[in-house]
């Protein structure tokens, strides 16, 4: 009875936790991609005085998109162990292996790979795109100011 409840535990682990997490992951990335593209379309160079001080103020925030995309496959790999660990138990606790449950147990762990893949792609491509806003921006800072 202790090993089903541990076992439900982990499921839902699985499920609520892993798949959770990826999902805020997603939601975060696309809520700081608006605000960041909002911030770009309202920024005025002529307020700023220091190079520096712009720069701080475009790239706020874009680490956060760019740590999302990288770690976001290892959240999935983890899930996809889990997933592996629990489909392992189950075929030891049951006794005898039927390759239909083998497989589907497989195939449903690895789906927190998928929405790990799902999630990092489109961080990586918004934090490319903001990257190169903050560039064309810092490049019209330079040729407005350049010194002569």
């Amino acid at each position: 009875m202790q090993t089903e409840n541990l076992l439900q535990y982990a499921e839902g682990a699985l499920d609520y936790g892993v798949m959770g997490l990826l999902i805020l992951m997603s939601i975060v990335t696309l809520w700081l991609f608006i605000e960041r593209m909002m911030f770009y379309k309202s920024v005025r160079i002529e307020d700023y005085s220091h190079r520096d001080t712009l720069e701080m103020d475009l790239t706020d925030n874009i680490s956060i998109i760019s740590a999302i995309g990288s770690n976001a496959p290892y959240v999935g790999l983890l899930g996809t162990v889990i997933g592996i660990m629990l489909t392992f138990y189950t075929m030891g606790d049951a006794g005898a292996v039927d390759a239909k449950k083998i497989m589907l147990g497989l195939a449903l762990a690895l789906k927190a790979t998928a929405m790990g893949l799902i999630v990092a792609m489109p961080a990586i491509v918004t934090y490319t795109i903001l990257l190169r806003k903050v560039e064309k921006i810092l490049t019209s800072f330079d040729v407005k100011y350049e010194t002569k």
